[in-house]
């Protein structure tokens, strides 16, 4: 199978591609810049150059290709409605393109705002006040005749060479000396290792998907308290809990994430596809020293920045 993919060297996509190489398939990966294109053609992968924000190169990797998935996404929390809207966009280029095809068509969401404060599951439909569209878009494609399922993230998706929330409340406590939770710390972070949702990736355009959403998850509700004692004692400072008013001023943007209580369960999806999480949960995985390294690259606010 050909397998258009978005994202494809970024930390979830950079993941995918060889697993979809590995299984026999052949992959096109989106690819915005030389280094990118390098990596992708480096690992035996095709190479579509393009943004996301570039529909004629969207439109040409979906042509070709017997399954899309779209992993990419611009993680613009200055500016996550423009973000958010340059996705939409880029599902209705995609789906237009599969229209009646029959070919998969995975688009990648997130369980966090499912249904805060209780477990979310693949049941529950995408909750309107969640500004990322991902979701109404796949259903729109669907509706039109595209063969369109998604698949739900959760807020931390770990592993070697993460970047994203984990890494960034390591460099807050880092730099501020101090490791944060809210309250008493018993909200709750869903995770997966990024090579088990690589494979479930895999496995939706191999099983022919019926249902309209899935979900990554492997830990389902991990308590942020135990992420910051890891936080803690690998740095050797203070774990302090702070009022949401506190930790806004401490962790400023950031703070709405980490205040989140968002777990979230794989039940169905691993009963309909037969996926197992074999790799790491979350704590274990987090607990490393490669996590600690001062160097290791975060999220900045804006678009494709690291720190």
């Amino acid at each position: 199978m050909r397998v258009f993919v978005t994202g494809a060297t970024g930390f979830v996509g950079s993941a995918i591609v060889p697993e979809l190489i590995g299984a026999g398939h052949q992959v096109l990966g989106l690819a915005r810049s030389d280094a990118a294109a390098a990596s992708l053609a480096a690992i035996g992968a095709d190479v579509q150059r393009g943004s996301l924000d570039d529909l004629g190169s969207l439109r040409n990797g979906a042509a070709t290709a017997d399954a899309v998935i779209h992993a990419g996404f611009i993680h613009d929390f200055s500016n996550f409605a423009a973000a958010a809207e340059t996705d939409r966009v880029a599902i209705e280029t995609i789906g237009a393109v599969l229209t009646g095809s029959n070919r998969p068509f995975i688009v990648t969401s997130a369980t966090a705002l499912t249904a805060p404060g209780r477990v979310a599951t693949e049941e529950d439909a995408v909750n309107s006040n969640f500004p990322r569209k991902s979701e109404e878009a796949a259903v729109a494609a669907a509706a039109q005749g595209a063969r369109a399922s998604v698949l739900r993230l959760p807020p931390s998706v770990h592993g070697v060479g993460d970047h994203g929330f984990v890494p960034l409340l390591i460099r807050f406590a880092r730099e501020k000396g101090v490791s944060v939770y809210v309250g008493e710390g018993l909200n709750r972070w869903s995770a997966v290792h990024r090579l088990d949702a690589a494979r479930l990736y895999r496995l939706l355009i191999e099983e022919s998907p019926i249902a309209p959403r899935y979900h990554a998850v492997a830990d389902e509700g991990v308590p942020f308290r135990e992420i910051a004692q890891v936080v803690g004692r690998r740095l050797n400072i203070p774990v302090v809990s702070k009022s949401p008013e506190e930790a806004a001023d401490h962790f400023g943007w950031f703070a709405h994430f980490v205040g989140l209580d968002c777990p979230a369960s794989s039940a169905q999806t691993q009963k309909e596809l037969g996926w197992r999480p074999t790799q790491p949960l979350l704590i274990p995985d987090i607990d490393q020293p490669s996590y600690f390294e001062p160097n290791q690259k975060t999220f900045d606010q804006r678009a494709g920045a690291t720190k």
